[in-house]
């Protein structure tokens, strides 16, 4: 796919043969399932201070909270309860737990639950710590670019570099992770052109898994003013994604969930996604992982509603990266 061809189809004068097309190539890789994931928001706390994120540290209006290790351990189990077979732990950059807890909570977790699969998201850490939790039992990482355009990067997060990002994620593959990034679609400054070249990085790259969604505000946020993203772009960047990598796993995102009226959001699992993750935190923590405002919640039952709308078969499989040979 040429860069002419991808800003055509970005534009939305080819929609009609973009998404059939993404979801002929998902058919080709994952059949009518959509695999559902477990999600644990089990820290707010972040070190980071970018300009989108509710979390950022310099928000002083939010409730910070730390899940004890235990806590984090236990709430897999009603993941695993309800027949998921893979935990996603998420975080703010929060150097809190060392690499000692997280290695600990990793080596509970596969010793309680079996044949489960674990996905970190933790944010940049120090290499040592990446290889620690793969050597501990960690099976993937997830580490969003959010922008290939280096500038907007460095304007959107201050003190960090997209090289570094990218450098980061190079490692966790030659550490045989299975390795997950994404982007934002709909931030201040981006381009059709910047979008353009997200694709093509996922195209060279190839992603074992990738997480895109929309800009979507956040009140104490310094982007609060900026609109939403919009959500047919949003859709158009998931089907060439799609398209690119062929079989790498995309979810629909709560973010795409959230920006999305009710009656189109199933409507992404027929414009190449194949991957649900509902909310498993506990609510008593929950309700304070504000990283943008009106934060949809996705339960195992609404999961289960958007893929029978979509006509799609939810499977609890473990589903390990097609890219592994």
């Amino acid at each position: 796919m040429t860069k002419t061809e991808i800003f055509e189809y970005l534009s939305g004068a080819r929609d009609g043969e973009l998404f059939p097309e993404a979801r002929r190539a998902q058919t080709a890789a994952t059949g009518d399932n959509v695999f559902v994931r477990g999600i644990i928001e089990f820290s707010n706390n972040c070190a980071r201070n970018c300009a989108y994120c509710g979390l950022r540290r310099d928000n002083r209006n939010l409730s910070r909270y730390d899940m004890p290790a235990e806590d984090i351990v236990n709430a897999v189990r009603s993941i695993y309860e309800d027949g998921i077979r893979t935990v996603v732990l998420q975080s703010g950059d929060n150097l809190n737990y060392t690499r000692e807890m997280v290695c600990g909570i990793i080596e509970n977790i596969k010793k309680r639950y079996k044949n489960i699969a674990i996905t970190l998201s933790l944010g940049e850490r120090p290499l040592d710590d990446y290889k620690a939790f793969k050597d501990s039992g960690s099976d993937r990482y997830l580490l969003r670019i959010e922008t290939t355009n280096s500038r907007l990067y460095k304007k959107l997060h201050p003190g960090q570099s997209l090289k570094k990002r990218i450098n980061i994620l190079e490692n966790l593959r030659k550490m045989k992770y299975q390795v997950g990034t994404g982007i934002i679609v709909g931030l201040p400054g981006q381009s059709m052109k910047d979008l353009a070249e997200d694709i093509l990085f996922f195209k060279k790259f190839q992603p074992d898994m990738i997480g895109l969604g929309p800009f979507v505000s956040q009140k104490d946020a310094l982007l609060k003013n900026v609109p939403n993203g919009a959500f047919y772009l949003t859709l158009r960047v998931l089907a060439l994604a799609r398209i690119v990598t062929k079989n790498a796993y995309l979810p629909i995102t709560t973010a795409l969930v959230t920006i999305a009226p009710e009656e189109k959001q199933s409507f992404a699992l027929n414009s190449g996604a194949d991957v649900i993750m509902p909310d498993y935190t506990p609510k008593e923590y929950s309700k304070n992982y504000k990283i943008y405002d009106n934060k949809s919640v996705i339960t195992l039952p609404k999961a289960k509603n958007l893929t029978k709308t979509a006509k799609r078969v939810l499977s609890f499989q473990r589903a390990d990266s097609l890219k592994i040979t």
